[in-house]
């Protein structure tokens, strides 16, 4: 099978060789330092050269945001750049912009549809949702306050965001079809959501109604990225139509197994206990043999549960990897296990 074949074999619980050999999220910046003192070639620089370095399969991803870098930014992580709808009106200028070249380049994905067509890369789109957004442009504490006392500008935000990203894959399928996408979210930690159920059907299930039917007309998988107890709010998501969750976190507290029990069809990413990756073999295989029952069934990828940490040596990485090798057949689902 190819890297594309592969892909959607998993997500359609269908047989399949091997796991995807996927690592979702670049690593961290101090562990790439780490490695180069340790064996990490000088020129793999970008996180696909890496990858390559590795064996690992190649999945790349275009993250389409609706302010553009040369915009006006927040001053640093959760500061925000608005209080009210005024200042959301300075702001608006600024956002969802479409250009010839921006946010979608259209020499790269001509590029990559080719890649694509010849089965050799899985390609995804990252829009920034319902949660994260509104956050972003509010700041984190405001934005909790935001749902209460600025529920309508919170309903504007989302509705514009929705109305941009059906522009958004419009123009990415002017070249192909993603084969599946994330809504950046973030909206657990490790005791669960940060909003209520009520909340969230009054405030961002309108608008992921919006925008599922849209990419599921295109054929492309819908997956929310959120970090932290995401046990309970998988359901919101299946209920709101979206297909999967990732990364899984181990250290919120996350466990595949029930999450399947809770939600067969769902689908997930990630969810390899990042901690035991420096803590050597015994470790890491007992890691992947809690992983593989749940991956025999198809519709998860293992995958590191966020992105490996500088605590991890080159050495222990190559390790790892060897093991997950091992793992990725041993996974494999054919029409006879069935």
């Amino acid at each position: 099978m190819n890297s594309c074949e592969r892909f959607h074999a998993v997500m359609n619980f269908r047989p399949f060789d091997r796991l995807p050999l996927l690592e979702w999220a670049p690593w961290w910046d101090k562990t790439i330092e780490r490695w180069r003192g340790e064996g990490l070639p000088e020129n793999c620089k970008t996180q696909e050269e890496i990858c390559r370095h590795f064996d690992l399969d190649i999945y790349r991803q275009d993250w389409l945001r609706p302010i553009h870098p040369e915009e006006p930014q927040p001053a640093h992580h959760g500061a925000g750049l608005i209080a009210d709808e005024a200042g959301y009106g300075k702001l608006r200028p600024f956002l969802f912009r479409m250009s010839e070249k921006w946010p979608v380049d259209p020499a790269q994905w001509t590029a990559w549809a080719k890649d694509q067509a010849r089965g050799e890369v899985v390609l995804w789109i990252t829009l920034n949702g319902f949660f994260w957004f509104p956050r972003e442009i509010f700041g984190i504490e405001r934005h909790l306050f935001a749902f209460y006392d600025q529920a309508r500008l919170m309903h504007r935000i989302n509705q514009e965001n929705a109305e941009y990203m059906l522009k958004l894959i419009d123009r990415v399928c002017e070249f192909c079809a993603p084969d599946f996408m994330t809504f950046a979210e973030d909206m657990s930690y490790n005791h669960g959501p940060m909003l209520s159920k009520q909340l969230f059907d009054e405030f961002m299930l309108p608008y992921y109604r919006i925008v599922i039917p849209h990419l599921k007309k295109r054929g492309i998988w819908a997956i929310i990225d959120s970090d932290g107890d995401v046990t309970e709010a998988a359901g919101w998501f299946q209920e709101a139509g979206l297909d999967g969750v990732l990364p899984l976190e181990r250290q919120a507290g996350v466990d595949v197994a029930e999450l399947r029990r809770r939600y067969p069809r769902m689908r997930w990413i990630g969810h390899f206990d990042k901690m035991t990756m420096n803590q050597g073999e015994s470790a890491m295989r007992a890691e992947f043999e809690r992983l593989l029952p749940t991956a025999r069934q198809g519709g998860f990828f293992i995958s590191c549960d966020h992105q490996t940490p500088p605590g991890v040596s080159y050495r222990d990485y190559q390790l790892y990897l060897a093991l997950f090798r091992e793992a990725a057949v041993r996974a494999a689902v054919t029409e006879e296990s069935r």
